[in-house]
């Protein structure tokens, strides 16, 4: 099957060898999303509700540049430095997902890359069949 990558024009993906996401034959897997504008910029800083839709509307234009869209997700993960911030994040979370309920997972990390980051958004999405 082809494998097609898919960026968001990030300078590390080039760096480090990563894409926003890769999407083979009718699966797409969107990697960690962090709440970052288009500048490499922190959205959000101190709002996880911010950073919330952030991710994934990042999540959601990487899924339409692979001819998909959020109707099409089938698991997400969300990553969290504060498991407390569940909640907010859910109340986000279901303003996209609450119709097709793809599967989740929720967990803590004790940091990320970035301090300023308090979540990171994973997604994975089949291609259906219009």
């Amino acid at each position: 099957m082809k494998r097609e990558l898919i960026s968001n024009g990030n300078p590390l993906e080039d760096i480090i060898g990563f894409s926003r996401a890769v999407k083979v034959g009718s699966f797409i897997s969107v990697g960690g999303t962090a709440p970052v504008d288009e500048n490499g910029k922190t959205v959000g800083i101190g709002d996880v509700k911010a950073q919330t839709r952030k991710c994934i509307e990042i999540i959601k234009a990487a899924l339409e540049q692979a001819g998909s869209g959020l109707e099409d997700v089938v698991r997400t993960r969300i990553i969290l430095t504060d498991i407390d911030d569940w909640k907010s994040v859910i109340e986000v979370r279901s303003g996209y997902f609450k119709k097709i309920k793809p599967v989740d997972t929720i967990m803590q990390v004790s940091r990320f890359v970035n301090p300023e980051w308090l979540i990171e958004i994973e997604a994975d999405a089949i291609i259906s069949e219009k």
